[in-house]
């Protein structure tokens, strides 16, 4: 029994030192990753705030400079934050990461389109008179 505590105890402890510090903090990232990481999501997250705010571009490309932004900054979330690569896990992190860009991709199409149709079905009348109001003060 107490070579078993022994045994168990010993493994414990080796766990701990040597090269296993190396690879755990090297899987985990370092604090340059991090702050790179959060960097570039503060910069993807400011740049269409800015674009919203000062109507620098029609809507329509706002809209899709917004998609674009979202999707970079996932990527950086998944790389930075995730760590990611094709070299972790044996390439299973990559194909995780792959279809999860599909999957944000028929999101993300599928919300603006739903969106879209949503706005354009829900009120049919507001874009032919400017608004109910001047619709109803020309009638009278």
């Amino acid at each position: 029994m107490s070579d078993l505590h022994h045994a168990h105890a010993h493994g414990h402890d080796d766990h701990g030192h040597g090269h296993h510090d190396d690879d755990h903090l090297h899987a985990h990232g370092s604090m340059k990753d991090y702050s790179i990481g959060f960097i570039l999501s503060v910069i993807l997250t400011a740049i269409p705030f800015w674009l919203v705010m000062t109507h620098q571009v029609a809507p329509g490309a706002t809209k899709a400079l917004i998609i674009g932004f979202a999707a970079v900054q996932f990527v950086v979330h998944m790389v930075y934050f995730l760590h990611m690569n094709s070299k972790s896990e044996g390439g299973w992190n990559m194909m995780a990461m792959l279809l999860t860009i599909i999957l944000l991709f028929i999101v993300l199409s599928g919300s603006i389109w739903v969106m879209y149709h949503m706005n354009a079905n829900m009120m049919p009348n507001m874009g032919n008179d400017g608004g109910s109001v001047h619709g109803m003060h020309d009638m009278q």
